[in-house]
């Protein structure tokens, strides 16, 4: 049983978050990347004209609920309410992670 559990946390997978609260003005897309990263997560991080911030990351999936875990804080000064979580399957189109405009 432990070999299957360990195969699901290798695969990889993608996320995509919609992150809502005070998540503007306050490093989240600078902080994201750096955890990011640190996790060997690929992707990108934009904010949103209606003041969220959104997130589309590929990598192994114990990595990626890291990073989902992360997200629900934030950095300081951050007060998230929301985060909106849909996995999809990876297509590992991505080489970085890096914040998009």
């Amino acid at each position: 049983m432990s070999v299957v559990k360990m195969e699901s946390l290798e695969k990889t997978a993608r996320v995509h978050l919609q992150i809502r609260g005070r998540v503007q003005g306050v490093y989240f897309r600078a902080s994201t990347v750096e955890q990011a990263q640190r996790l060997g997560i690929t992707g990108w991080v934009r904010n949103c004209l209606d003041g969220s911030v959104e997130v589309m990351a590929d990598g192994k999936k114990a990595e990626l609920e890291k990073l989902i875990g992360w997200c629900r804080k934030g950095p300081s000064g951050a007060l998230v309410k929301e985060v909106q979580t849909e996995w999809e399957a990876s297509t590992e189109e991505f080489y970085n992670f890096s914040i998009k405009r």
